[in-house]
Parts: structure tokens; sequence; C-alpha cells
């Protein structure tokens, strides 16, 4: 995709890694010529054999004409000084993530640029305001975020600070569209769009385990199987590496003055403190060999010869569908007010846990045990089984002998609140929601980001629409009311939309 009316004739690029090269190949690849400098010489080379090298394997598949690759390459240009930058039109820096260095480094580029030249930073956790704090016309500088790979992760954030000009993050925007991505903008907040609306994710999975309430393989199962995420929270985590994920938590949660709903964990940062931080180092939540992961099957449903009677709880979530699924799996079903003392008995709270049920419901706790309901049975691969501190075994184990008996995959998790996917699903629609309530983008731009930058398998806001606003904010109570904990309690952006029966996606 070669075009030369390019918004930006000359590019400068500051810092050659991962990120840089990734930054300067799209840029080049959209006809604007790129000065590449960095404080180490055979870095600058590296970068553009590396580049070089992409495009030659893109020719030799046909994607690129051998004409295509030789001009992308000479635009392409070593800048071996910062003086070197003095003719670009557009700088952007992909350097260390730290606040005085990057200070140092505009401070610097703004005695040597034209006063038109657009100054942009790369950062993904730091204040874009806070960077250009000690610059001379801050008007021109903005946030660039962009996610690695950069050639195939197609969104960037473009990120306004305090005084920046919107012409600024027009041009921005149009170069993005230029380079082949998708522009999102986005306030300047902890984290911006994608590294906020991702908080859920990880931190509610972490919480899950911290109870001991099941283990991390389960937990990435589940959400995998009923929710259809590609990776589970810990496979994420073993894959970006908690080196990269666990100081983004903390980030977030400390400038947002320790809001409960970024709460980071102990768990990642006890493991970052002893270096099992993931695949790249052969250990993380899981062990690898030969970059595979090491994963102990799951076990068989139990055998249970005689399958006792079923009774149904009244307030039970997706009652009727319930009834026809026990039907279907050949219970023998009460219908009577309350269980007789033989019966295995069900319960699909939202938000609550088995244990609440039971007390407030007068059932006997022992012969109780919680199915999540949450998602329509035909949407799922796998259930989820919530046993309380006092189920019997063998009522335990002819509840999961009856929900795998047509070969559907069963996890059986000790009681919590919201099970699994309702605590991860409600937490990640709570943030979002929260985040269109403080106007940090806007609904359309933070599904955009969400599905691009973290591959969810629907936007947050569509998950909520999709599983009910009222489903989510029922689950978000109860579960404060279970916890006691800040970090439950409901955006007033699901609120409203809830009650007034709107899409999570309507603005003002």
């Amino acid at each position: 995709m070669t075009q030369h009316s390019s918004v930006f004739k000359t590019v400068g690029l500051v810092g050659t890694g991962a990120m840089g090269r990734g930054i300067a190949q799209i840029a080049a690849q959209a006809g604007s010529t790129v000065l590449l400098f960095d404080t180490q010489p055979e870095a600058i080379t590296k970068a553009i054999a590396a580049i070089s090298e992409q495009w030659d394997k893109l020719a030799a598949k046909g994607r690129l004409t051998p004409e295509q690759a030789a001009a992308q390459k000479a635009r392409l240009v070593a800048s071996h000084t910062q003086q070197g930058l003095a003719e670009c039109d557009f700088i952007i820096e992909a350097i260390v993530e730290r606040l005085d260095v990057k200070r140092g480094l505009f401070a610097d580029l703004e005695k040597i640029v034209r006063t038109d030249c657009v100054l942009a930073t790369n950062t993904s956790s730091l204040s874009v305001t806070a960077i250009a704090a000690g610059m001379q016309h801050p008007e021109r500088f903005a946030g660039y975020h962009f996610f690695n790979p950069v050639p195939l992760m197609k969104v960037v954030e473009v990120i306004s600070g305090l005084k920046t000009s919107q012409g600024v993050c027009d041009q921005l925007t149009a170069f993005a569209k230029q380079m082949g991505h998708t522009p999102v903008t986005a306030q300047d907040t902890p984290g911006f769009i994608v590294n906020h609306a991702g908080r859920g994710y990880g931190t509610e999975a972490l919480r899950i385990v911290q109870e001991s309430i099941t283990d991390f393989v389960t937990i990435d199962r589940i959400l995998r199987d009923q929710v259809g995420f590609k990776l589970g929270p810990f496979e994420l985590m073993d894959l970006t590496a908690l080196d990269v994920s666990h100081p983004v938590m903390e980030s977030v949660y400390r400038q947002y003055f320790d809001e409960p709903r970024y709460r980071p964990s102990v768990i990642t940062a006890q493991r970052l403190a002893g270096g099992v931080v993931g695949k790249k180092v052969g250990a993380g939540f899981y062990d690898y060999k030969d970059g595979t992961a090491v994963i102990t099957p799951e076990a068989p449903a139990p055998v249970v010869s005689q399958m006792p009677p079923v009774w149904v709880s009244t307030r039970a979530a997706r009652r009727s569908e319930l009834l026809q699924l026990l039907k279907d799996l050949g219970a023998k079903i009460e219908t009577g007010q309350s269980p007789s003392m033989e019966a295995l008995t069900i319960v699909a709270p939202l938000g609550f846990d088995v244990t609440t049920v039971a007390v407030v419901e007068r059932l006997d706790p022992a012969r109780t045990v919680g199915i999540d309901m949450l998602i329509d049975d035909k949407e799922t691969k796998r259930r989820v089984l919530a046993t309380n501190p006092m189920t019997r075994p063998d009522m335990r184990d002819a509840a999961h002998a009856l929900f795998a008996s047509d070969g559907k995959a069963v996890s059986v998790i000790r009681d919590s609140a919201g099970f699994v996917t309702q605590r991860v699903v409600a937490t990640i629609i709570n943030i979002a929601t929260d985040m269109c309530q403080q106007s940090v983008c806007s609904p359309q731009d933070l599904e955009l980001a969400v599905t691009l930058g973290l591959g969810y398998p629907r936007g947050p806001l569509a998950m909520g629409n999709h599983y009910g606003p009222t489903n989510v904010l029922e689950v978000l109570f109860n579960m404060q009311t279970v916890y006691g904990d800040p970090r439950y309690r409901p955006s007033p952006w699901l609120r409203r939309r809830a009650a007034l029966g709107l899409s999570l996606l309507q603005g003002e």
C-alpha cells in the first residue's frame, strides 16, 4: 500500500526496539520517509535490516512487488544524530517508559525541530500531559499508542493531553488511517482505553484464585468455553509476562489513587519477585516444555449408580431453560414447593453464592449445589457447578455426573459469589461502562479498541447488552452485598441504562 501524498512527508522515529521498528515499517509503507534514530548506532542498522527482511518475505510471498519492496527500503534512512531529525514533519518516540527520560528527549527535540513539527509519545502508561509539562509548545504534542506487533495489531490510540490542539489529533488520526490502522481517540487518563478496559479480566480471575475457589487452569477453561475468550486470563498473563503486566496493574491502580476496581493482586507481585513471569522463562502460571504449556488433563466425571431426584429453586435464573435441560438429561424432577429429603437441590443465583441462597431460601445446604445460568446453555461449551462448605460429596458427584451425562464439559468449583464467569464478565462490563461515564472515550471507540487491541469475543458494552444489563447489574449488586467491597459498586452508566431499558452503547 504505497501512498506518496502522506500526511507527514518525513517522519522521525526515536528508539528502534520492537515497537519502533513496527511503527517505522507501517509509516514507510504509507509513503513517508522515515528517519530512524537511536542512542545505540548499531541498533539502527539492525532495525533497518530487520524491517527490510520483513518486506523481502512479503515480496517472496507475492504480497509486495520487488519494486514496492525496493521503494519502501529506500524510505528508511539512518539518522546518527538527533540534529538529523531537524526537518521532520512528525517525530514519535518509542523509548524506555520513564517520565524523566521522555521529558529530556522532547526538551532536546524542541531545540532542533521546526515550529510546525508534530511530536508524539508511544507511552502505554505515562501521562501525556506530564510528559508535555516541560515543553515550550505542548499544543503540538500528543500520545500515539500502538500495540505490539505493530503491523498486525491494527489499532492506535490518539491521546490528547490537557494542552494538545485538536488539529494535531486530526492529523494523527488521518495518518493512522493512511498507515492502514484504526484510530481511536482517548482522554489522557491512566491506561488510556485498552489498558484501562483490560483491568477486569486478569484482576478478577486472580481474586478467584486468591479465595481458593478453583485453580488457574479451571478458570482459563471456564472463560474460554463459556464466554469465548481466545486465551484464558492466566494463559494471557503468561504470554505477556508478569514483568510487563504487573507494573501496568500497579500503575493504573496508583494513578487512580487506589480505586478498588483496579486493585492488583499479591499473587502476581509475589510471582514477579520470584521470577516466575511466564512463557518466556519457561515457568509462569503454567510450566512450559519446548514452548508448550504442560497441562494435566481433566478428570472424567464421576460414575453414580443411583441418581437422586432433582428439585430446582423457584428463584433460579433461566429456570424454565434449566428445567428443560434437566428433563433432556433424563433427571427425575420434583415439582413440590420444597424438596423432599432425598432430593439434590439445584440453585442458579446471579451474583450471590450458594451459601447465601441456601440460607435465605431455607434449603438443606448439605444437598444444595449451584449452577451458573448467566449464559444460555446452548451457547456454552461448559457447565459450571459450585458447592458450598456443607455440600455432601455424594450430592456433588450426582450433580457433576448428571450435568456431564450428555458429554458437555463440567467444572466443579467451591462456593463463590458470581461463580467465575459472572464475576469476570460483570467486572469487565462495569469498568467499561464507567469509562464511558468518565468520558475517557466514546462507547464506539471503546468497543473498537477492545476488540482490536485485546481480541475479546465482543466489546464489553456489546457483552453487557448480550447478557442483559439488568442481569449484569444484579450480579454486581449481589456481589457487593456478599463481599462488602466497593470494587463491585455498579457504574452510574450501567445503572441508568439498565433502569431505562437502553443499550449500554447509548450515549447521553
